[in-house]
């Protein structure tokens, strides 16, 4: 009986050394992460001009944006938010539809935008960006008195680079181009190389960015 409480003693004592010296490890054990430092967070929204062609005549889509900033350090951060754009601008369609050659089109796309920026609190630094998303394509009369029920939905993939200018702490302009494409359009003498293609960009930004 003596020599079990011997042997009983001994193992609860051993367990205890072996739990506090694996503990005593595991907190000497620095934690390692992809981002070091501090990560701050914000955020922006506000409108935005681009300037492109239609079936090869200029063109202006209006819209805007916004986003949930990340800054991971000083030097970078990233931004993931979403964007809408319309089409302002009068084309009229190339061919006629069930005869009425006075339809023009209504065209509007949007998505999930991803965006890169480097040293954000540089008077003048750079963004890149990549809209990910879908549109549609219909018919109007120039004057919007009457809109078809037929939509043509399409893909769209729009990568951008931009110029970005500190203009306050809390409102900036970035001034760039994009490169749109889209898949899916085929209706109304329309294809996708119509709406696809270089353009101009202004962003205006609002928000809190450090």
């Amino acid at each position: 009986m003596k020599r079990s409480r011997i042997i009983l003693t001994t193992l609860i004592f051993t367990g205890f050394f072996l739990s506090g010296a694996l503990f005593s490890n595991a907190k000497a054990q620095e934690l390692q992460t992809l981002i070091e430092g501090d990560v701050t967070h914000g955020g922006f929204g506000g409108p935005i001009i681009k300037f492109g062609n239609v079936a090869g005549s200029s063109a202006v889509w209006v819209g805007g944006r916004g986003g949930w900033i990340i800054n991971l350090n000083e030097q970078h951060a990233i931004s993931l938010g979403g964007g809408g754009y319309g089409l302002a601008t009068n084309h009229r369609v190339p061919v006629p539809v069930d005869g009425n050659d006075e339809l023009y089109a209504l065209n509007g796309y949007g998505g999930f935008i991803f965006e890169y920026t480097n040293q954000s609190y540089r008077l003048l630094h750079f963004t890149a960006s990549t809209l990910i998303g879908g549109g549609g394509l219909m018919l109007r009369e120039r004057n919007y008195e009457d809109v078809s029920d037929d939509v043509n939905p399409y893909f769209v993939l729009e990568p951008a680079v931009n110029a970005e200018l500190n203009v306050t702490s809390f409102f900036r302009i970035a001034v760039g181009a994009s490169y749109r494409m889209t898949s899916g359009i085929s209706d109304f003498g329309y294809r996708d190389k119509d709406f696809s293609g270089l353009h101009g960009n202004i962003t205006f930004k609002f928000g809190g960015f450090l």
